[in-house]
């Protein structure tokens, strides 16, 4: 959980007022090419998320990345399940809003089981893009059926625009939280009023998420939004989801470029708020 210290600045447990989260970390090959792209570049990754789901990952394929997180003590957050955007119906084609949401108790039920699989194979952290199955899977947390530990990560395809809206997410579960893409810094405030959970902000969108490019908000978005995980898209990249060999070689080269834009924004926090930049070394084991 979330702490404050003597300065009354929201932290992350272990200090920090910031992470560094890389999207779109499709499989094993990314994951091993956004570790090795983070050495060479002297980046500290805290969180990968991936973007295609559970469904689309085999079962060694999520066993390796467990692996690769734990060893590296990085988060992996794996998306859940069937979503509007891919399904028969036409909602999602004319309403992006709709495009995360699980259509049907079917596509419920099929969320649960995306997420119990990947329980099962070791992965302590979900990104959840439906209010239903966030709901339900809150309440199976609460039961004991999942991991008292089990991060619960909504998605941006799950609106979030205002502190009312992300004070209901918490309550179902979450446990951290992904704003619209085009919050301004003072918006960014409200939220925080209204929630002690950790924010997942973009600081370069994708395009199809609005193509924001807002490096130089970083600091302010620490200042404010912290605990905060900056989350490093990719302007002018195409959308790889649902990702699979076929693009594995695109997917492997956004990775490593999201790592350098990682660096380039940590260089320009140094030098524009150094006394912000500073973090505690990492904790034992993985979040």
């Amino acid at each position: 959980m979330p702490r404050s210290d003597g300065d009354a600045v929201a932290r992350f447990a272990d200090g920090s007022r910031y992470r560094i989260e890389i999207p779109s970390c499709e499989g094993p090959r990314v994951f091993e090419a956004v570790i090795e792209e983070a050495g060479a570049h002297g980046v500290r990754v805290d969180r990968v998320s991936q973007g295609s789901g559970v469904m689309m990952l085999t079962d060694a394929e999520i066993l390796r990345m467990a692996a690769l997180g734990a060893e590296h003590r990085i988060e992996v957050n794996l998306f859940l399940g069937p979503r509007g955007g891919w399904d028969i119906g036409a909602q999602a084609a004319f309403t992006a809003s709709a495009a995360g949401s699980a259509r049907g108790e079917d596509a419920v039920r099929a969320c649960l089981a995306e997420a119990r699989r990947a329980v099962d194979l070791g992965i302590r952290s979900l990104l959840v893009s439906d209010i239903g199955v966030l709901a339900e899977l809150g309440k199976r947390k609460a039961a004991g059926e999942l991991p008292a530990g089990l991060a619960l990560k909504t998605s941006v395809l799950m609106p979030l625009a205002n502190g009312p809206t992300a004070a209901v997410y918490e309550q179902l579960g979450a446990t951290t939280l992904n704003t619209a893409t085009d919050l301004t810094v003072a918006q960014l405030a409200e939220v925080r009023a209204r929630t002690p959970a950790p924010l997942d902000v973009y600081v370069e969108v994708p395009d199809d998420q609005g193509g924001f490019v807002r490096h130089y908000d970083v600091p302010e978005i620490v200042r404010t939004a912290a605990p905060v995980h900056l989350k490093f898209g990719v302007r002018n990249a195409p959308n790889i989801y649902p990702c699979g060999r076929h693009l594995e070689g695109l997917a492997v080269d956004l990775g490593r470029e999201r790592v350098r834009r990682a660096a380039l924004v940590l260089r320009l926090l140094a030098e524009r708020a150094p006394d912000l930049v500073r973090r505690p070394a990492p904790a034992a084991t993985a979040p």
